[in-house]
């Protein structure tokens, strides 16, 4: 008997709020990194409504300008217009970074004793299937392709209407552990007020889910575009 299920999967834009405090995180790392590649970092990042908080401890011989790093961070994301309630140049950012805790730091610092230590503990599990050229499961392949695409048609400003944050999700049904067809897809994405939920999904299908689907793509998908109304 075969054994058919459905999988599904999301993603989200560079905009999206979880995304947005990724990469404020990430290019502070960075930064410190090529200053010093002994740098050890411990950053997290919260943001809400034109509002940003860096928190954290370092140890590192970088020095430079933090709330510089954040704000041209979030600027090539795309938040740079006050309209979006969220604006790279008048956000408010606080950074609050201390030393290492003298404590951690004696775990983790290498000597004649002992190797470098961890400063933290994580489990991290994975598989690679050959569903696809990326090696990923169909589901997340596609819901990734799906806002990358947003994104791109946002830049190039093909729909100039579409704003920095958006998610999609991907159902796929398998048979046997083999995708068969894409079953459902949502994309909600933010947006300029002036434009229609009708012309919204018109584009959205043919700008984005479509070249995103690619072989993949078929007319009985079950479509959701912005399904709570305007975002």
């Amino acid at each position: 008997m075969a054994k058919t299920y459905i999988f599904t999967s999301e993603s989200v834009t560079e905009g999206h709020p979880d995304k947005v405090c990724d990469h404020i995180s990430d290019a502070i790392l960075d930064e410190f990194l090529r200053q010093d590649p002994d740098s050890r970092v411990a950053v997290e990042t919260l943001v809400t409504t034109d509002f940003v908080t860096v928190a954290g401890e370092v140890t590192s011989k970088g020095k430079f300008d933090i709330e510089k790093v954040v704000r041209d961070t979030i600027a090539e994301i795309g938040y740079d217009n006050p309209a979006l309630k969220f604006d790279a140049k008048t956000c408010k950012v606080i950074v609050k970074i201390d030393p290492q805790s003298p404590n951690i730091s004696q775990g983790v610092t290498a000597s004649e004793q002992k190797e470098q230590g961890a400063g933290d503990q994580g489990l991290m599990f994975g598989y690679a299937t050959n569903e696809t050229d990326e090696l990923m499961p169909l589901p997340i392949s596609l819901a990734h392709k799906l806002t990358k695409k947003l994104a791109d048609v946002r830049k190039s400003k093909e729909l100039a209407w579409v704003r920095p944050d958006g998610k999609s999700q991907v159902s796929v049904t398998y048979v046997n552990d083999k995708p068969q067809k894409v079953e459902t897809i949502v994309i909600s994405t933010q947006h300029d007020p002036e434009i229609s939920n009708k012309e919204i999904r018109k584009q959205i299908i043919d700008k984005v889910i479509k070249p995103a689907c690619g072989k993949w793509w078929h007319d009985d998908i079950v479509i959701h575009v912005n399904p709570t109304g305007k975002f």
